[in-house]
């Protein structure tokens, strides 16, 4: 781990995004809540703020973080077929939440992958990235093409 004890806290902010692709019975499935599993995206969105909250479990040399909030929310998205989903993370910390709203976006799709499986199993995790990140010595950062 890289020693942050020096580091004075500060007000940190993380923000990503990732999609899930998938057959239009899959969609209409989850949009109907018809999965056997039960209702894929009020578990996904439970599976992905836990995920957040146990990141530095999950990935080695990530600091423990006390989390002041997490968010993920899901977009149905007919075109792509699939779902969008976008988090955040806040903190007041020596070091940022960036881990953390990955995180959550990557277990989120990933339990909407395993609810749906039944129904397909070709589907595609896709583009998950940081959106945006503040705070702390490295300022702002804010993804080409993201709002």
């Amino acid at each position: 781990m890289v020693d942050v004890g020096a580091k004075v806290p500060t007000a940190r902010f993380a923000r990503a995004e990732g999609r899930i692709k998938m057959s239009t019975a899959a969609l209409r499935a989850i949009k109907s809540n018809s999965v056997k599993k039960g209702d894929v995206l009020g578990v996904a969105r439970l599976a992905g703020i836990q995920a957040a909250k146990r990141t530095a479990e999950l990935i080695p040399l990530c600091h423990p973080l006390p989390l002041s909030d997490v968010q993920v929310a899901f977009t149905i998205d007919a075109k792509l077929p699939g779902v969008r989903v976008e988090t955040s993370a806040r903190t007041v910390a020596q070091t940022g939440v960036e881990m953390e709203a990955l995180t959550a976006a990557s277990v989120a799709l990933l339990t909407v992958y395993d609810m749906t499986k039944s129904i397909d199993k070709g589907m595609r995790i896709e583009g998950v990235r940081l959106l945006e990140k503040t705070g702390g010595k490295s300022g702002t950062y804010l993804a080409r093409g993201a709002r």
